[in-house]
């Protein structure tokens, strides 16, 4: 019997691909490759103009006025692994630059078309050089005028994989990713001028002060800076410098923690965990703060090899850093005065607000007790179910016997058996299905409309949630450069809702990726009908009770909230009798 051979050396072409695909998922990783090389060849201003129709980023140009490259530097830059940032291997454990792979031009022009212009800095008047390189491929090297620096030009990513371009997000989404590149490489580089042009529009610029402050300024406005704790320490390797929040300004998720290392964004778990212990009982267990953090580590002690677009560092003596980042903001926490001032809540880094002034202000009423609330918010469902129609009944009848603890319905069934009803998650079951089966959300005009400012990134986010959003009830305009204003919301949300709790519903936009729900208008029926819904801790009376159980029976799937947390808990008698020894 011949023997067949199975394995085979594959074709450089496929090879180059494969690369590719580890390095640029997308618009925001060629973003993040060329703007790296642009901050390694130490240009002081770096500008991004992207240019996009039909959904699709067209182009991305990336302008430098770095170092530039010689004519034979340029003819090697789109080769693998070619590299000026290291030598050999004893290299890497003191590698300092952002990039040094050699892969980043390689792997855009292997499924892009890419035009570099380049000139040497500080060689006078001689020409600069053009190459333009296609899907692998040289397709011209030529000489040209140009200014001391580097240019990109990148047209048609994925022209050559079409299945990668039909993975792509939506446009909306690619901008907001571009958007987060472009500031967390300009916090973590303020020495350098950044600016971001989508369509003619600046979304992004900041000047290159040197000063960390200064260029948040820029990005967020001066009420930032004003609120923030100014933060340094040491550490066995180097040492911390930046600023922290207060805890009245806090988040669910560590998405405004940002953490540079050695200039280089990051992603480092074990850091946050370090920053969130140095704020310790000043921030609940589920919240996190908002930080703006570099660390100096030298050049043993951190190996930046280990993700092939550098997103995630190995940290050595990983435990002794984060402790001493923790002692840190303990310390510089310890002098301030931590008692929250009446709008602490709306000067929330990336996204505070105010009211608009053209509006008068608005007179509020005194916060009603919870079972009115509850009242309320019963109703509110009540009438959606008139509205879309009751189905029929799916539970057994209960008999409401109290609550517990403020969260949880104590009745029993009709079968003798005793069951808990989480009150929250149950009303968030029925309005959630309510709102899916309504055409279009009913909506509540605001007494006085809420100016929400955002940061770049947050504010291309939300600009392709809009016409969603107004779908289901919310009134959402422009209003200015990174503003919105919010004159309606959707009327489950209540009358008396106030401008924190708004803040924290367009926040939930913000910190949810798209992928979390099977659509856009699922995803915003999810926030709303969590928001609206009787809240853990409200006092409910028997009655009230009664009636949130009424509802519960009615609903397709009254087993599991919208995000599969259990409604309903069920004991049988016979398990509570073998308890009690009387089986």
């Amino acid at each position: 019997m011949t023997s067949r051979q199975v394995i085979h050396v594959l074709d450089p072409g496929v090879i180059s691909l494969i690369s590719a695909g580890e390095v640029v998922e997308g618009p925001a990783s060629v973003v993040k490759e060329l703007v790296e090389n642009s901050i390694d060849a130490m240009a002081s201003r770096i500008t991004v103009t992207l240019q996009s129709s039909g959904g699709t980023v067209r182009s991305i140009r990336v302008v430098d006025d770095g170092a530039g490259m010689s004519p034979a530097d340029a003819a090697l830059a789109f080769t693998r692994y070619a590299t000026s940032k290291i030598a050999g291997i004893g290299d890497l454990s003191v590698c300092t630059t952002m990039g040094f792979r050699g892969e980043a031009l390689a792997s855009i022009g292997a499924v892009a078309r890419v035009s570099l212009t380049t000139k040497e800095r500080g060689t006078g008047p001689v020409a600069g050089t053009r190459i333009v390189f296609e899907g692998g491929e040289t397709l011209l090297s030529e000489e040209t005028g140009a200014p001391d620096g580097t240019t990109v030009l990148v047209e048609d990513l994925f022209f050559n994989t079409p299945a990668r371009r039909k993975f792509q997000k939506s446009l909306q989404t690619e901008i907001a990713r571009i958007t987060g590149v472009m500031e967390r490489a300009a916090i973590s580089n303020p020495a350098v001028a950044f600016r971001l042009v989508h369509n003619g529009r600046e979304r992004l610029a900041t000047r290159a002060r040197g000063n960390l402050s200064d260029t948040l300024s820029d990005l967020y406005g001066k009420d930032l800076v004003s609120g923030l704790v100014p933060f340094s320490g040491h550490h066995p390797s180097g040492e911390f410098t930046g600023f922290i929040a207060k805890p009245a300004i806090q988040r669910p998720n560590p998405y405004q923690v940002f953490i540079s290392i050695n200039h280089r964004p990051v992603i480092s778990r074990s850091l946050t965990a370090g920053l969130r212990d140095g704020y310790g009982t000043l921030l609940p267990k589920d919240r996190y703060p908002v930080a703006f953090i570099d660390c100096s580590i030298a050049g043993p002690d951190v190996d930046v090899n280990v993700h092939p677009a550098k997103k995630i560092v190995r940290i050595g003596r990983e435990e002794e850093i984060c402790k001493a980042l923790a002692d840190a903001v303990r310390q510089a926490l310890r002098g301030e005065n931590l008692v929250p001032e009446p709008d602490a809540a709306k000067s929330a880094v990336m996204g505070s607000y105010s009211a608009s002034p053209a509006v008068a202000p608005a007179v509020h009423e005194a916060a009603p007790p919870f079972s009115m609330d509850t009242d309320r918010r019963l109703r509110r469902s009540a009438t959606l179910i008139r509205d879309t129609g009751p189905g029929e009944p799916v539970l057994p009848a209960y008999r409401v016997i109290g609550q517990a603890m403020g969260l949880y319905i104590v009745a029993e069934s009709e079968y003798g058996d005793l069951v808990l009803i989480d009150q929250h998650a149950a009303h968030e079951r029925i309005l959630y299905e309510q709102l899916l089966r309504s055409p279009q959300g009913e909506r509540q005009e605001l007494i006085s409309p809420l100016v929400l400012e955002f940061s770049p990134q947050e504010h291309a986010i939300l600009a392709g949630l809009i016409p969603g959003l107004n779908r289901e009830g919310f009134g959402i305009e422009q209003f200015g450069k990174e503003s919105l204003i919010i004159q309606a919301v959707p009327v489950v949300l209540g009358r008396s809702i106030g401008p924190a709790a708004i803040r924290e519903v367009i926040g939930e936009f913000l910190r949810s990726a798209p992928s979390q729900a099977p659509g856009e208008r699922e995803r915003i029926v999810r926030v709303v009908a969590c928001r609206g819904a009787i809240k853990a801790g409200s006092a409910c009376s028997v009655e009230q009770c009664e009636r949130l159980i009424a509802q519960l029976r009615t609903a397709e799937n009254p087993y599991t909230c919208p995000h599969g947390r259990p409604t309903i808990v069920s004991f049988q008698g016979k398990n509570l009798d073998r308890l009690f020894g009387r089986g």
